[in-house]
């Protein structure tokens, strides 16, 4: 038995035996480690996707979401919510939206005190919001977008003549909204408009609201083409004999 024990003990002591066992055991190691690291790289991770289209503004409920594989490498370049506690109780991001089936990334869910919900926020000083009561047709097909320069034209009759000329040139679209107040092109299929918001300068509107409570006339938005949206004037009457045919219809001092 002791010359057995001695004979292993030979071979272990012997440097070239130790050298092979070393790099051996080595290879073993680094099998492991990469074994582990591959098995890491594609073992799947579940995360939460939708279970409908949400859009801008709505809260996420439990009912909103489930859970699927996905390559847990996709995940390290992706920045998505893999934690159902960082969606139940917040809100969809303005201006975006989640389809069904889809991953819920970071950007597209905030809390409720960082949703711009203010309409007027943002109006400056000497300017009032005024909404435009609008529809498809008059919005040219939905076709009339949050930061278009637009002219807006009146429609009017005056002894029997029907008037439709410019009135306001190069009013910018504040937003477009359809009927319950969501913003239309904040969902993956646009909403019917039925509301265009301006910012309006106080002196005007006395003149818009004249329009809107006179019979018989109307303001209509024109959109123009991109270069007047870029290159788009100040805000300014069109028509001074316009102005003087509501300041006499609406009796405006």
């Amino acid at each position: 038995m002791a010359s057995i024990i001695n004979g292993i003990r030979k071979i272990f002591l012997n440097r070239n035996t130790a050298t092979i066992l070393a790099v051996f055991a080595g290879v073993i190691i680094l099998w492991f480690f990469y074994n582990m690291m591959v098995e890491n790289a594609i073992s799947p991770q579940k995360v939460p996707i939708a279970t409908r289209d949400i859009t801008a503004t709505e809260i996420i409920t439990a009912e909103d979401y489930e859970y699927v594989e996905v390559n847990s490498d996709f995940l390290k370049n992706a920045s998505v919510i893999v934690n159902s506690n960082q969606l139940v109780g917040y809100y969809i991001a303005n201006g975006t939206s989640v389809v069904k089936g889809a991953m819920f990334y970071k950007s597209q869910v905030v809390e409720k005190e960082d949703l711009v919900e203010r309409d007027s926020e943002n109006i400056p000083d000497g300017y009032s919001l005024y909404w435009l009561k609008v529809d498809n047709t008059t919005t040219y097909a939905n076709s009339i977008y949050p930061g278009d320069k637009i002219d807006l034209w009146l429609k009017a009759t005056d002894n029997g003549q029907i008037i439709y000329d410019e009135f306001i040139h190069s009013i910018d679209v504040l937003q477009v909204k359809d009927s319950k107040g969501q913003n239309v092109f904040d969902s993956t299929v646009p909403k019917t408009p039925a509301w265009l918001s301006f910012a309006v300068k106080d002196d005007m509107l006395k003149y818009f609201k004249a329009i809107e409570n006179t019979s018989g006339m109307q303001l209509y938005p024109v959109p123009r083409n991109k270069l007047y949206t870029i290159e788009g004037q100040e805000v300014d009457y069109s028509n001074d004999l316009l102005k003087a045919l509501i300041e006499n219809y609406a009796q405006l001092s």
